[in-house]
């Protein structure tokens, strides 16, 4: 498919610090026969967006897509056969800078090279089944036009002035366009077809109000989209010609009614268009995305107008998970968590959408995997960042930071990730498993899991004790932002406790993937690996008595969760990590690290009591605290915002990071009562296990499983259990009763179910 294509390039380039215009290629070639059918095969290092006679080739939006372009980028293939015309063609492509030379993160440019280049072939068989080819060659030309800056992190500029008029349709005139250059690429990626779902426009949304403000004689009108997400701005605007329109996003509002940009850090944010003239004009950016709720539009006069449309952009994965219950507040942090997992899946499971970071972080993903599945269908979304991790291990066998990587996180941690970060490369593929019964992520991804395991045994481990201080002097990121940690981002709960709990819970995930991969010998070699880190663990971090060396909710929940203390221990445990709570007026303590498990932790071990006190606390540092002060995401930080202390710390408080929604995996299963089996994956088995607590009289789930749709509905009144169930084709289930009800397991088959019981009941 690009047998005769040649990698081509614009002679346009900026510097580390500074973009450069858009190049526009185009090619004209002649048809003097009827076609039967034509395809179009095309990529681009950088984005870009391809024409043909005029007409938009395909609906993606960033193509081709992120990948480490030091090792693989993807292509793409359309059907291109009714936009061929008898006599004169033309294709055209406008590049944008995207992930490959644009800014990534928090440092320059050119990460991975200096200019964006393109290669395309059109292959073309007439009704004789003779062919034709147009390749890009030494003979398409280039031109700059009206984006004069196209940047991801930035923003985007575009002079309406400059517009080009029919570019890529026949009859253009390009006497004024330039040569091509063959790009000289070392390496040169391969080339891949893509495996996950592209990014689209996926809906709109209008403001639900504007505010105009006059501050030092300029106007800026505020619009409120009502809704925090990832995408970028419709305008429809009339001014006069050489108008600057400026729209700057932002997430919040300052106490005065401006927008709060000081937390995108070195992330400009901002679009400007410069007017045309002479009546209504329509414009949205091509090669940039904001993270925002709220766009400031300034520049105009008071005669002037400009309508602002919210244009959602994410990776085009469906949704197939439903929650609700009787709780108002909690049916919003459900959809939070929706809107910041919408925000943050978009190519890459990415950590916030507004500031200079943007990146895949390994440790937000492990966390929220499970709660993504019941979202939405994640399966091909994983493959291929799965597929990214593995271009980017190192040869040694470490999991970065983030996924693609890029030379800017070699500071911190370089090779490694760290515990519960570069632990990604087995905890995602296991859970996607487990939620798809999809083996083949197992098998493609099995090499990279074991040379992981290898490289930790081998290179950060003393004794079974990962991240020990003498063979590992920077132990991982800790239990990130932690509310124990008096000032620290880090938390208090020790780095190699952290480690070597992650480190025991691998091995027993390997010892099952080896299993179902039929490794049986490796199985075994991995089930003895995790008795032996179990034995250091409970010698260097718990006490004869059944306490943790180090009194933090984390290191008690890790301990629990992983069982990784003898069962003798485990009520101790309990008991202090539900001191520990009371000890702050019921409220979390942990960070990344152990909040994913800490209400899973509670309900296991008899506290279920405790966990939905948690779960309702509507006070700082909560779940809910952010719901009650307008949240449509979920913060970073638990103190994004406080009232006595306004926000936090500007150089790091996103207020739309979707870790701490990892929570949404436990109102699935534990307040609807929605579960897995995990020996018969994918849900082939459903688990019915509704757990009523705290103020909760109803809640209902539904999920789109492989097999078909599942759910259930429960509602509870003076002692009175209804519930109705629904078992897709090819599936069985099971009904676990909460406590007080009939203790026996009820089994069903396919089919609808309605059952009523109460304290003593079986079912009518």
């Amino acid at each position: 498919m690009f047998q005769k294509a040649l990698w081509i390039s614009s002679s346009t380039v900026g510097g580390p610090p500074t973009s450069a215009p858009a190049p526009y290629f185009r090619k004209t070639f002649q048809l003097d026969q009827p076609v039967k059918s034509a395809v179009l095969s095309v990529t681009a290092l950088g984005l870009y967006e391809c024409e043909i006679n005029g007409n938009r080739v395909g609906d993606e939006v960033f193509a081709p897509g992120w990948t480490d372009y030091r090792r693989r980028v993807q292509y793409q293939t359309f059907d291109v056969t009714d936009l061929l015309r008898h006599g004169e063609n033309v294709i055209g492509t406008i590049l944008g800078d995207g992930w490959y030379c644009g800014f990534v993160g928090w440092i320059d440019r050119q990460v991975f090279g200096e200019r964006p280049h393109f290669l395309a072939q059109l292959d073309i068989t007439f009704k004789d089944d003779s062919t034709f080819s147009v390749p890009t060659d030494s003979s398409w030309k280039t031109s700059s036009g009206p984006i004069l800056e196209g940047d991801l992190l930035m923003g985007e500029t575009h002079d309406a002035r400059l517009e080009l008029g029919d570019w890529s349709t026949p009859g253009y005139d390009d006497i004024h366009w330039h040569p091509v250059l063959l790009s000289k690429l070392d390496p040169i990626p391969e080339l891949s077809p893509r495996i996950g779902p592209p990014v689209r426009r996926i809906e709109e949304i209008n403001p639900v109000g504007v505010n105009t403000l006059d501050i030092f004689s300029k106007q800026y009108r505020v619009h409120d989209l009502g809704q925090n997400f990832a995408g970028r701005a419709r305008i429809k605007v009339r001014a006069p010609r050489g108008t600057l329109v400026r729209l700057l996003f932002a997430e919040i509002l300052n106490p005065d009614g401006r927008i709060y940009t000081d937390n995108l850090r070195g992330a400009r944010a901002t679009d400007y268009y410069i007017c045309k003239g002479g009546g209504e004009e329509v414009w949205e950016p091509r090669f940039t995305f904001h993270g925002f709720r709220y766009v400031e539009v300034s520049g105009l006069g008071t005669q002037d107008s400009c309508e602002v449309t919210g244009i959602v952009l994410h990776s085009d994965i469906r949704p197939t998970g439903t929650f609700s219950c009787s709780n108002a507040l909690l049916n919003q942090l459900q959809r939070n968590i929706v809107w910041g997992q919408k925000s943050n899946f978009l190519e890459v499971p990415t950590d916030c959408p507004q500031r200079n970071e943007r990146l895949g972080w390994t440790g937000d993903a492990q966390v929220f995997v499970r709660t993504a599945c019941f979202n939405s269908d994640v399966n091909a979304f994983f493959h291929k960042w799965m597929r990214d991790m593995s271009d980017t291990q190192t040869t040694a066998g470490g999991i970065p930071s983030v996924i693609p990587n890029a030379k800017f996180v070699e500071g911190a941690g370089g090779e490694d990730g760290g515990p519960a970060w570069a632990d990604a490369v087995i905890i995602c593929p296991w859970t996607i498993y487990l939620c798809y019964g999809d083996k083949s992520i197992l098998d493609e991804n099995y090499e990279a899991m074991r040379k992981f395991m290898d490289f930790i045994g081998e290179h950060r481990c003393k004794g079974r004790i990962r991240s020990h201080p003498d063979a590992d002097s920077w132990g991982g990121y800790g239990d990130w932002l932690a509310l124990d940690g008096g000032g620290s981002l880090e938390g208090l709960t020790p780095r190699d406790l952290i480690g070597t709990a992650f480190y025991a819970y691998d091995a027993g995930i390997m010892a099952k993937v080896a299993e179902q991969l039929g490794h049986d010998s490796e199985a075994a070699t991995y089930r003895a690996l995790r008795e032996e880190i179990k034995i250091a663990f409970c010698r260097r971090f718990v006490t004869p008595d059944g306490l943790m060396i180090s009194s933090t909710q984390t290191a008690y929940v890790l301990a629990l969760h992983f069982d990784l203390l003898p069962e003798n221990l485990r009520p101790a445990a309990a008991s202090e990590l539900v001191r520990l709570i009371q000890k702050r007026d019921w409220h979390i303590g942990t960070g990344f690290v152990g909040t994913p498990y800490l209400l899973e932790v509670l309900e296991s071990t008899g506290h279920l009591d405790v966990a939905y006190k948690l779960l309702e606390q509507e006070t700082f540092p909560s779940w809910l605290f952010p719901v009650r002060n307008g949240a449509t995401t979920i913060w970073e930080r638990w103190d994004g915002w406080t009232p006595d202390k306004g926000f936090q710390d500007k150089g790091m408080n996103s207020y739309n990071h979707y870790a701490y929604g990892a929570v949404g995996a436990w109102m699935y299963r534990t307040v609807a009562g929605l579960e897995l089996d995990p020996k018969e994956p994918g849900y082939r088995h459903i688990i019915f296990r509704p757990r009523p607590g705290g103020s909760i009289t109803r809640a209902e789930a539904t999920l789109d499983t492989p097999f078909g749709r599942t759910e259930i509905r429960w509602d509870l009144q003076a002692g009175e259990l209804r519930l109705e169930l629904v078992v897709p084709e090819s599936c069985h289930a099971s009904l676990e009763l909460p406590g007080g009800y009939h203790s026996n397991r009820i089994h069903f088959d396919a089919g609808r179910h309605r059952l009523v019981l109460d304290q003593t009941a079986r079912s009518n």
